[in-house]
């Protein structure tokens, strides 16, 4: 579903992110631009994708810092729902990703991978960079370290799950990834980290409880989904789990109660510029106002429903534009490379012909100079003899 798709964004960020303005940056400090602004890509997200190509440039021979810089490329273009050249820069740093030393690094870009995987929908993958970052985070020394990526880790295999219509299994991945995300909180003993992780999952797991018709659970979910946002004054994870909330009040027929919440999540949504949490708000808004026989409500929401909708669509061409016009620039930079690569041949190949020709052409001289000689040689003994 597109929804995961966009909430699973938060959790792209979640590991390590690069935020901050580069070119207030005097010295390499990277470091100190490494920081915690993890939604910078959802305010602006070519922005972020600046300050990484930026990172990439003047790094130099700092691997760790390019690697992140690639991340933050990636994530970018995850934000843009651009996931080819979110994976061309993932795999951009998974390249050089041997040449640090930094294990953290290496899990935290390795769950990335199973990540990106899981939003292309390329589950045996995702699952395969799931199991390799698992298994470093289990061998890593310093198991406080790492609660954090295991979270993560198990909150995305129960995406997974959840998305193949298997919600008993995913609720305990959920469940396990909670756990870990909780234990990481308690030792960094901040209320604040892995909220968005947090929410995320309880959002989902919400939806499950939702599918299980189990609505008491899926109401608690929700809500604390809503808690953990408005700790870190996500919007759109408050919106997207507001929208949930709102789909339980509606089955149950309290049209009003959902009408209300979903008016809020517009308005936390309007600063997000999220197209695809946009038309599902829309959708139901239209869906619960006709519930209730507000036929003029029903029709603005049901506008404003196609008309984001439309510019969705028109977003996602243009992205799907913008990759063929990149891929057609490398395909004709690819044949401009391989002609001037022929004509160099061709060049040194007619060199070479010219040489072998004069070789020729000396060789036959002398063969000529030599038959002369001999000729000439012969003509003297028959005089002699004579």
């Amino acid at each position: 579903m597109r929804n995961n798709s966009s909430i699973l964004l938060f959790l792209v960020t979640v590991l390590l992110t690069v935020a901050g303005d580069l070119y207030a940056q005097k010295e390499q400090n990277f470091d100190s631009i490494i920081k915690a602004n993890t939604l910078l890509m959802y305010k602006d997200p070519d922005k972020a994708i600046l300050a990484g190509q930026n990172i990439v440039k003047v790094a130099g021979a700092n691997i760790d810092a390019k690697i992140l810089a690639y991340k933050l490329i990636s994530d970018g273009y995850s934000s843009k729902r651009d996931y080819e050249k979110s994976l061309l820069y993932l795999i951009k740093a998974n390249e050089i990703l041997s040449q640090t030393d930094n294990k953290l690094l290496k899990i935290s870009i390795i769950t990335k991978a199973g990540i990106q995987y899981h939003q292309l929908k390329i589950y045996d993958k995702a699952i395969k960079y799931l199991d390799q970052a698992e298994q470093l985070a289990m061998a890593f020394p310093q198991r406080d370290s790492v609660h954090g990526s295991l979270g993560v880790n198990y909150v995305v295999r129960g995406f997974i799950y959840k998305d193949k219509l298997n919600c008993d299994i995913a609720i305990s991945f959920f469940d396990k990834g909670i756990k870990e995300l909780l234990t990481s909180q308690a030792i960094l003993k901040s209320p604040t980290a892995n909220a968005s992780s947090l929410s995320i999952a309880k959002y989902n797991k919400g939806n499950c409880y939702l599918m299980m018709s189990d609505n008491k659970k899926a109401i608690k979910s929700f809500e604390e989904s809503i808690q953990y946002a408005k700790y870190i004054k996500a919007n759109s994870l408050q919106a997207f789990a507001q929208k949930g909330l709102s789909q339980v009040y509606s089955s149950e027929g309290d049209y009003r109660k959902a009408i209300a919440i979903l008016n809020d999540a517009v308005r936390l949504s309007k600063d997000v510029d999220d197209l695809v949490l946009d038309e599902e708000l829309y959708r139901l808004l239209s869906e619960n106002y006709l519930a209730v026989n507000e036929w003029g409500n029903y029709q603005i929401a049901r506008f404003k429903y196609h008309q984001t909708q439309n510019d969705l669509k028109k977003r996602e061409r243009k992205s799907v534009s913008d990759s063929l016009d990149e891929k057609e620039n490398i395909e004709k930079k690819n044949i401009e490379n391989c002609i001037s690569k022929f004509w160099g041949g061709v060049t040194l190949i007619v060199i070479a012909l010219f040489i072998v020709v004069g070789l020729l052409i000396l060789s036959v001289k002398r063969i000529k100079v030599s038959i002369e000689k001999l000729e000439e040689t012969i003509i003297n003994i028959q005089n002699e003899k004579q």
